[in-house]
C-alpha cells in the first residue's frame, strides 16, 4: 500500500498534479499529430505509448487526489501504480527510439520523475532500472543512434534523481508545517497559562486586600460593640467607629493601589512596610518600630506583594491579640533572599492562641503562607521568648 504522504506528492500545489502530465500529454499528442508518417515511424508502438501514459497519468492523479475527507483507492489501485510507471516508462521509451519519437522522452521521464518523489528509493531505482534497460536493449538491438540508446536512459535517471530531489523537499515542508502548527500550539497554550496566572493573581491580590480590610474592621466594631454594651462608653465606641470608618477608606484606596501594582512596578518595599506601619500606630494606638538591615533591592513584584500581604495580616493578628502592644518590622536583605519578621509581646492569655489565626477567625496568614510556597518562599509564625513572631522568606 502506497504511504500517504508519498501519494501527496504536491498536495502543497493541487495544479501541479494534473498540469504537468497533461502539458506532456499534449506535446506528445501535437508531435504525433504534425510529423508525417514514414515507413520506420511505427505508430502503433507511439499510439500504445501514449495510451499507457494517459492510463498511468489518470492513476497517479486519483491516488494523489485521496483524502480523509474522500475514500480513498482500493488498495489493489495503488499497488498497480508502481507497475503501470514501470510500463509508461518501458513502452514511452521504446516509443522514443522509433521515427520521430523524440518527443516521448517527456513520458518516460515523467515515469521515473513521478517513480523518485512518490516512492522509496528501491521501488523508484526499479522502475527507472526497468525502463533504461528496456531502451538500451532495444536501441542495441534494432541499431538505433548512440545519442538516443545512451541518452534516453541517462535522461531517465536523471528525472528519478530530481524526483527524489522533490521528495526531500516535500518531507521538509511536511516536518516544517508540523513544526510551526506545534510552534503555534505551544504558544496558544502558554498565553492561555499566563492569562490563567494573572487571573489568578488578581484574585490572590483583591482577596488579601480585602481580607485585611474586613478583619481591621472587624477588631473595631468589635471593640466598639464591647464599649457600647459592657462599659456604655458612646464617645469611645463612636471614636473607634471613625476609625472603623478610616479604615474602609483606607481599604478602598489599599485595593486601588493593588490594582495598580498588577499593571506597573511595585513601589519599594520599606517604604509600602513603613506606611503599614504608620497606618497600624494611628488606627490601633500601638507604637511600630521597623528596622531595615542589609543593602536594600528590588524584588520581583509577587515576592514584594507576598512580603507585604504577610506584614498586613500579621499586624491585624497584633491588633487583636495584643492590643496596643508595640510592633516590631524588622525587614532583612541577605544573600540569597530577603526575610521579613514581624513581632509583638504575648500576653499573658494568650498562650492557646491557635497558630497562623486572622482577626476574622480565619487562617489569612496560612494563605500567606501557600501564597508563599508558590515563590519557593517559607512562612512560620510562633512564639519565641515571650513573643509572638511571624517570619516570613522570599528567594533572591
Amino acid at each position: 500500500m502506497l504511504p500517504s504522504r508519498d501519494v501527496h506528492m504536491f498536495r502543497a500545489r493541487p495544479w501541479v498534479g494534473w498540469l504537468i502530465p497533461a502539458l506532456a500529454l499534449a506535446i506528445v499528442a501535437v508531435s504525433m499529430l504534425t510529423r508525417p508518417y514514414g515507413p520506420t515511424r511505427n505508430l502503433a508502438d507511439q499510439i500504445v505509448a501514449l495510451v499507457v501514459a494517459a492510463i498511468t497519468s489518470a492513476l497517479w492523479r486519483a491516488a494523489d487526489r485521496s483524502s480523509p475527507a474522500r475514500p480513498r483507492l482500493p488498495t489493489l489501485l495503488q499497488a498497480l501504480l508502481p507497475f503501470a510507471l514501470a510500463a509508461m516508462a518501458v513502452t514511452s521509451g521504446w516509443a522514443s527510439l522509433t521515427a520521430g519519437g523524440g518527443p516521448f522522452s517527456l513520458l518516460s521521464g515523467l515515469a521515473t520523475l513521478t517513480a523518485g518523489g512518490a516512492f522509496s528509493l528501491g521501488v523508484s531505482t526499479a522502475i527507472t532500472a526497468t525502463g533504461a534497460l528496456a531502451v538500451l536493449s532495444a536501441g542495441l538491438a534494432y541499431g538505433t543512434g548512440t545519442y538516443a540508446t545512451f541518452g534516453y536512459p541517462l535522461v531517465m535517471f536523471f528525472c528519478m534523481l530530481l524526483g527524489r530531489v522533490l521528495r526531500g523537499y516535500g518531507i521538509q515542508a511536511e516536518q516544517s508545517a508540523a513544526l510551526v502548527a506545534n510552534l503555534e500550539q505551544l504558544q496558544r497554550e502558554q498565553r492561555r497559562s499566563a492569562a490563567l496566572d494573572e487571573r489568578n493573581r488578581i484574585a490572590r491580590e483583591i482577596h488579601d486586600v480585602l481580607a485585611h480590610t474586613l478583619g481591621s474592621l472587624g477588631v473595631q466594631i468589635q471593640a466598639a460593640q464591647a464599649l457600647l454594651t459592657d462599659q456604655g462608653d458612646i464617645e469611645r465606641a463612636v471614636a473607634i467607629l471613625g476609625q472603623a470608618r478610616r479604615a474602609a477608606t483606607d481599604g478602598l484606596n489599599e485595593t486601588r493601589r493593588a490594582l495598580h501594582a498588577l499593571r506597573a512596578d511595585t513601589p519599594p518595599l520599606p517604604g509600602v512596610l513603613a506606611d503599614l506601619g504608620a497606618n497600624h500606630q494611628r488606627h490601633y494606638a500601638a507604637r511600630v518600630d521597623l528596622d531595615v538591615t542589609g543593602q536594600p533591592r528590588a524584588l520581583p513584584t509577587d515576592a514584594s506583594l507576598a512580603l507585604t500581604r504577610t506584614a498586613q495580616e500579621a499586624l491585624v493578628n497584633t491588633a487583636k491579640h495584643a492590643p496596643h502592644q508595640p510592633v516590631r518590622v524588622t525587614l532583612s536583605y541577605q544573600d540569597g533572599c530577603t526575610t521579613l519578621t514581624v513581632a509583638n509581646p504575648l500576653r499573658a492569655d494568650a498562650a492557646g492562641r491557635p497558630d497562623l489565626e486572622t482577626a476574622d477567625g480565619g487562617y489569612g496568614l496560612a494563605g500567606m503562607r501557600e501564597r508563599l510556597l508558590l515563590i519557593n518562599g517559607s512562612l512560620s509564625a510562633g512564639p519565641d521568648h515571650g513573643n509572638w513572631v511571624v517570619t516570613a522568606q522570599v528567594p533572591q
